[in-house]
């Protein structure tokens, strides 16, 4: 029966895109099209029609959100029905190089200028270099786990879509909403870090390039014109082409990586080997782990945030000309070879100076400027790369943001205008220009520090929900295979390891401690080992799958929810006022929505899956 079932999987247009003939390409795109078309321009939106049909909307709602909250989608509605909601489909003009270089742009931002001097400062010490490792290897399970399914499922909706066609369309909303506000939070607050740079580089402080208005909260009183300047460039630039998008980003990216490479070779030569287990100041820990095995973890914590932006690429998976061999590349080599620099980076400071006189802020300026006055130029150099950097990610994580955004109005959870797609360009100008007016107009008063607070637990949540979809997706089948084991196995593995992650940080120190952890992690293996043996997995992926299924996705769970642990209360309290947010966004407008589109969608559906068996009978024909 699986076997049968896989096969059918390999039938899906989604990975005949980039392999079949032309003929069946035009076939499709014109069927689906024909088929979607009535839904979008024709059908009326009978719950929003008026104020009495919203009103017996609001009356029917636990009857709509039975039907619609845990409704998964196809990857064949999720390639060609869903995908046709857009009109244009978009171009396929990306390469496994062109995924490696947004994926390096994506992450090699200016954060790492700031995230080392903290973690090695506050929390590891010259041990911040296993920190990136360990922070590293954690991004790079993820990437796997993202890699599956964009190869399976090669459109823009990245985690959203993922987890809509594993877990339905309410988690999926969820998810997404927190994607889109950490992105537009994040973005805000690296468009603003640029104007810092920017000042850096030219040997000048911020004050010319931020006026302050009087009367207005300190913290939203700077006006810093610059970061929008930045802003809405970026955004005429990936509203007109993604193929530009790319080159443009890859020239930044060299030139950023130019600078880190010199930084690292000038941080070796001019550093000190006994700064690796030495502190300046006697009454700090000496040695390579003067925090300890916490320290390190805690420290890998602070720096993921540094790995943020490879899930950017997969939301190009619908823009690649070949998904199953160029995605896989591009997302874990990118991940892979970001990883290595870190690590260089992490070493490079360390050499520097003694962990307890690293800036925090500005660890590699700093750390130049307090040396011999031959070297005080370096920190200028270190403002210009970094301006790159922000360039750079800014730019890659405009283009994952909008993306998102295009895919969740495919789906009918908010106005389907966003989910255009340009004739002309081929990319969802709509969705670009509205985020990236909105990144903007948040950049122009708000302060950093302010927005950075704001972010990380949003993604970490998604990097965990899509880690529990894949394995979901491996071993369970809609209405073929009972699902209680698997959900079982993943409320288990996930209780332990929040179980650990409490001890980790508030258990009693001594051995106390270290057996409640040893028991711990010996209930996740013994978990994971049942599961393992008595679970087998409903469908293999025939293109490219994570390895080792389940042990690497239960790893990236169980250190998503060790990292989330090391959050401080504020994120835990942002992250549930926004999700009680999309909630109360989701039951007033987006399941009345859908319910609307679904209700429509039926009076096509037959029309669809008859499309599909003619569409596959086609690819046979061709195959044979």
């Amino acid at each position: 029966m699986s076997s049968s079932l896989s096969k059918q999987q390999s039938k899906k247009p989604s990975h005949a895109l980039g392999t079949l003939h032309s003929k069946t390409e035009i076939y499709k795109h014109t069927h689906v099209e024909s088929v979607m078309v009535p839904m979008d321009s024709n059908s009326p939106v009978t719950s929003f029609s008026s104020l009495n049909s919203y009103f017996r909307a609001l009356s029917d709602t636990p009857n709509r959100l039975a039907r619609r909250a845990f409704s998964v989608s196809t990857s064949f509605e999720e390639t060609n029905r869903v995908r046709a909601r857009s009109g244009i489909e978009m171009k396929r003009s990306l390469r496994w190089y062109d995924l490696v270089g947004l994926g390096i742009g994506g992450m090699v931002g200016a954060g790492v200028f700031v995230t080392t001097g903290r973690a090695s400062r506050y929390s590891a010490g010259p041990s911040v270099i296993l920190s990136y490792a360990i922070a590293g290897l954690c991004a790079l399970l993820s990437a796997f786990c993202y890699t599956e399914f964009a190869v399976d499922l090669p459109v823009a909706g990245g985690a959203f879509s993922y987890i809509r066609v594993t877990f339905g369309e309410f988690l999926a909303f969820l998810a997404g909403a927190n994607l889109i506000v950490d992105y537009v939070l994040s973005n805000a607050a690296v468009a603003r870090g640029f104007t810092a740079y920017l000042g850096t580089a030219l040997g000048v402080s911020t004050t010319p390039l931020r006026f302050t208005i009087h009367g207005i909260p300190k913290g939203y009183n700077e006006i810093d014109i610059v970061a929008v300047a930045v802003v809405l460039l970026l955004t005429l630039v990936i509203c007109h082409s993604t193929r530009e998008s790319s080159w443009l980003n890859m020239v930044l990216t060299i030139l950023h990586i130019l600078f880190i490479v010199f930084v690292i070779v000038v941080g070796f030569c001019r550093g000190e080997w006994k700064n690796f287990t030495e502190p300046k100041s006697p009454k700090s820990h000496g040695g390579f782990f003067p925090f300890g095995a916490s320290g390190v973890f805690n420290g890998a914590a602070m720096v993921y945030l540094s790995y943020i932006g490879y899930d950017a690429v997969s939301t190009m998976a619908e823009e690649v000309r070949n998904p199953i061999k160029d995605i896989p590349v591009g997302v874990s080599g990118s991940v892979f070879l970001v990883t290595i620099l870190y690590c260089l980076m992490a070493a490079s400071m360390s050499a520097l100076l003694p962990y307890d006189q690293i800036d925090p802020d500005s660890p590699f300026s700093v750390a130049f400027k307090l040396g011999s006055s031959r070297w005080r130029w370096v920190s200028n150099v270190i403002g210009v790369g970094a301006s790159f950097g922000i360039l750079t990610s800014l730019l890659v994580a405009m283009l994952g943001q909008a993306r998102y955004m295009c895919v969740i109005g495919r789906s009918c959870v908010i106005p389907s205008w966003f989910a255009r797609v340009h004739s002309k360009t081929s990319t969802p100008v709509n969705a670009s220009a509205f985020l990236g007016f909105f990144t903007a107009a948040i950049a122009l008063f708000t302060d950093m520090n302010i927005l950075l607070n704001l972010v990380s637990i949003g993604t970490l949540f998604v990097f965990y929900m899509v880690a529990n979809a894949v394995i979901y997706r491996r071993y369970v089948i809609v209405g073929t295979t009972n699902p209680w084991p698997t959900i079982s196995f993943l409320s288990c593995f996930s209780l332990t390891s929040v179980m650990f992650t409490l001890l980790w940080h508030f258990g009693p120190s001594g051995k106390p401690k270290a057996f409640m952890l040893g028991a711990c992690f010996a209930m996740a293996i013994g978990v994971l080992q049942v599961f393992h043996f008595m679970v087998p997995q409903a469908r293999k992926p025939e293109f490219w799958g994570v390895p080792l299924m389940p042990w690497i996705p239960s790893i990236s769970i169980f250190l998503n929810i060790l990292l989330l642990g090391s959050l401080d209360g504020a994120s835990y309290v942002r992250f549930g006022f926004l999700s009680g947010l999309s909630v109360l966004v989701y039951v007033l407008y987006s399941v009345h929505s859908s319910f609307d589109a679904d209700e429509v969608g039926t009076l096509s559906q037959k029309t669809g899956e008859s499309m599909k068996e003619s569409v596959e009978s086609d690819d046979n024909a061709l195959k044979a």
